[in-house]
């Protein structure tokens, strides 16, 4: 049984809001047959001894976790809780522990 005809084909292209020429139409019809072919083909493969994969790779996060490096010293300087690091010296505003800039919209 044919499962892309040419009613098919024009649900998807309405589906995807695409206008098709006729000689496209033909073409389609035909690439969508063979990959569904293909797809069928695969289906019939074993895989039954195939382990399934969750991610799609073994590979590890090679990165390191974020530390502050002197987590005493930060706390000295904005207090407690908090996790500021350089670069704040450009704000020489702060109110409740927030960085306080000029507005932006008036």
């Amino acid at each position: 049984m044919e499962l892309i005809n040419k009613k098919t084909l024009d649900h998807l292209a309405k589906l995807a809001r695409v206008e098709l020429r006729k000689d496209e139409e033909e073409k389609l019809i035909k690439d969508l047959s063979k990959i569904l072919d293909y797809f069928n083909e695969l289906q019939e493969l074993d895989t039954s001894r195939v382990a399934p994969m969750a991610g799609g790779t073994d590979l590890k996060n090679v990165f390191r976790n974020d530390e502050l490096e002197n987590p005493g010293a930060e706390q000295a300087r904005y207090g407690a809780g908090t996790n500021r690091g350089e670069g704040t010296d450009a704000f020489p505003e702060q109110e409740d522990g927030f960085l306080k800039i000029p507005p932006v919209f008036e």
